[in-house]
């Protein structure tokens, strides 16, 4: 489960954007939004759920866009571009290192992340240097990188290599490390490369592959992150697919049934290459007594296409205890259809494996103290120099004249200004300069 994200000059972020998922102190109520995993003698507690808002161009996105470029980094384990593309996620394929375009002096993008797998607590940090805003023809280099386990620091990696306690991870290092722990060190300090993570290369190969297999698992199959859901196509791989196939899965009907899908079927068509299975409608044949299924391509509205894209993700969350995180991940669904599924993330007794919901939005249904806990609701605002914050209602408090108590009308007071985060717009004055010049002509 995520504890903490947290990134500094990327984009418009310049400065720290701390992204965090642990509850804030004193908050009662809605208990059931709490997880709670223990390791040794520590309980770590974990929000499941949390929801964004913001106006336009405050900044929302971009903190789906640093955790999707932290993530991708990771899993390629270096800071260079790749042409190619990742589904769902097509986003991913593009590697947006983007400093703050305000800062002055060359500084680093920074990124760090806190989760819990298998009752073991990791925090990664990376720092990339890459430039002025813009800066295209700007070599990249990783400047500090740093691994902790159970709070205890493993290495940091800055103009050198140092590594601290090794024997708190003595079960994950490789077979006869011990034996060649110094030549293993000083082979791994003199080939750092600029642009590969240490983490993935050198210490994956000499240290301790299960460690890194634990981190990247995590990352590639447990944070799913979407990030611009308008990019979002699921497509499906079956085991030895036949040719002009197609493939119902019944749980995915039976949502889109509840979801109102009734005249049609949803699946799977695999064409004569046999490539990937892509989402289509299937239709009955009136033509035939055994009224085979003829897919056809999507016939539903965009909604219907998204929930379906959407939905098998929230079950994969669900089932294996996953972080989904989606970029207005409520666009042309119903209210009704997302509060279910915000409730299932709420609900202990389906929610067992502790997965967690992240998203933007602008629907101030949300706003709502019966559904959402203070430090679940999540803000970002933008300031007159273009530099994004963020913060979350429980940081104002409970007492003084800005503080938010439990049965406040949290949507009455956004939209009054109080917590900031909104733009009050009026396009009279646009409208009106067209009028008077065409009045002139």
């Amino acid at each position: 489960m995520l504890l903490e994200f947290r990134a500094s000059n990327y984009k418009t972020f310049k400065d720290e954007l701390v992204f965090s998922m642990q509850p804030a102190p004193k908050q009662k109520g809605l208990d059931y939004s709490v997880l709670k995993q223990k390791i040794g003698s520590t309980t770590h507690k974990a929000l499941c759920s949390a929801v964004i808002y913001g106006p336009n161009a405050s900044g929302k996105t971009n903190i789906i866009g640093a955790m999707d470029t932290f993530k991708s980094i990771v899993l390629r384990g270096n800071i260079r571009n790749s042409i190619e593309r990742d589904f769902p996620n097509s986003a991913a394929h593009s590697l947006e290192l983007i400093p703050n375009n305000a800062t002055e002096e060359r500084q680093p993008i920074t990124f760090s992340i806190t989760f819990v797998k298998d009752a073991v607590l990791v925090e990664y940090t990376l720092a990339a240097d890459v430039g002025h805003f813009l800066e295209k023809d700007y070599i990249r280099k990783i400047v500090f990188e740093q691994l902790k386990i159970n709070n205890k620091v493993i290495f940091t990696r800055e103009e050198s290599l140092s590594f601290d306690s090794l024997s708190s991870i003595k079960t994950y290092l490789v077979n006869e490390f011990s034996k060649n722990k110094v030549s293993a060190i000083s082979l791994a300090s003199s080939n750092l490369d600029d642009e590969e993570l240490f983490l993935t290369n050198g210490f994956k190969t000499m240290f301790s592959a299960k460690l890194v297999a634990l981190i990247t698992g995590w990352l590639e199959n447990k944070f799913m992150v979407i990030y611009r859901a308008d990019a979002l196509q699921v497509i499906r791989k079956f085991a030895d697919p036949k040719e002009k196939s197609v493939y119902i899965e019944k749980t995915l009907n039976e949502a889109a049934g509840l979801f109102g899908v009734n005249s049609n079927m949803l699946g799977y068509a695999v064409d004569d290459s046999k490539a990937d299975a892509k989402l289509h409608s299937i239709f009955r044949n009136q033509n035939e007594e055994s009224g085979v299924g003829v897919p056809a391509d999507v016939f539903e509205s965009y909604g219907t296409v998204r929930f379906i894209n959407i939905f098998p993700l929230v079950v994969s969350a669900i089932l294996n205890g996953g972080t989904l995180v989606v970029d207005e991940f409520d666009a042309s669904i119903h209210a009704m259809a997302l509060m279910s599924i915000i409730n299932i993330f709420h609900n202990d007794e389906i929610n067992v494996h502790k997965a967690q919901l992240i998203f933007n939005t602008h629907n101030p249904i949300f706003l709502n103290s019966n559904l959402f806990r203070r430090d679940e609701l999540k803000f970002t605002e933008r300031d007159d120099k273009g530099f994004s914050s963020h913060y979350s209602l429980s940081d104002f408090g409970t007492s003084g004249e800005n503080g938010v108590r439990r049965n406040d009308d949290y949507m009455k007071s956004y939209f009054i200004s109080q917590y900031g985060a909104i733009k009050d717009i009026d396009f009279t004055p646009v409208f009106e300069s067209l009028i008077d010049g065409s009045k002139e002509v």
